[in-house]
């Protein structure tokens, strides 16, 4: 048995944080494949018994542990490994602030808009689209703005800041509706050198269940 075990979907960029950290420190890991869309698994309650409370993934196993919100599990694997780490107390307090606008503002909006465009079983209101879209494309500017004066969040170097930053912003263009490496020039840029870290994998490629109707099999 591989030493983490990481409850996920393919389509869920809060997984994508936890799986691409995962493959990012070179862990020794198997997905769990959760049938989000015809099953709801993580909404039984068996799953909230056992697994999480909350009825959400990602859940990391690492042996009597389970690990919930991608926050705490890349905070978890980066004390652990080493790599990926804030440094001191200052960068510590400047990584948890990008984290935290990350999944308020940023993949907080980005992920229910893209949901709702692409995975709702009935369609969605345009006004609400419209806003997700709009308070999105407000964030991903300061993003932006912070990411052209600087090669990552941070500085110079990678952190779980970043990690947490790339959750939706890989999945493909027409999924939104606008590309958003196109529109942002210096978001583009940085996802280019997050994808050349080793270990680097695109989400439909990491974790199993694209495309929908495999039975949780990873793409090829």
């Amino acid at each position: 048995m591989a030493e983490y075990q990481l409850y996920c979907f393919a389509q869920s960029g809060n997984c994508y944080r936890a799986a691409l950290m995962l493959n990012l420190i070179g862990a020794d890991w198997a997905p769990i494949w959760v049938d989000f869309f015809d099953a709801m698994v993580q909404r039984t309650p068996q799953f909230r018994d056992e697994i999480n409370e909350m009825g959400e993934v990602p859940v990391l196993v690492h042996g009597q542990r389970k690990l919930t919100q991608s926050a705490v599990i890349l905070t978890y694997l980066a004390e652990r490994s080493g790599r990926y780490r804030p440094q001191d107390e200052d960068e510590r307090l400047e990584a948890l602030r990008w984290m935290i606008f990350d999944n308020q503002k940023v993949n907080g909006f980005l992920g229910p808009f893209r949901f709702l465009k692409n995975f709702a079983p009935q369609g969605a209101d345009p006004a609400v689209l419209a806003f997700l879209e709009g308070r999105a494309r407000n964030n991903l500017a300061i993003v932006d703005r912070r990411l052209s004066t600087r090669q990552f969040l941070l500085g110079n170097r990678p952190t779980i800041a970043d990690i947490s930053m790339t959750g939706y912003l890989y999945y493909p263009a027409e999924e939104f509706g606008f590309d958003i490496a196109k529109d942002f020039p210096a978001i583009g840029a940085w996802l280019e050198r997050i994808k050349a870290l080793a270990g680097w994998k695109h989400p439909y490629d990491l974790m199993p269940g694209h495309p929908l109707g495999t039975r949780g099999r990873r793409s090829s």
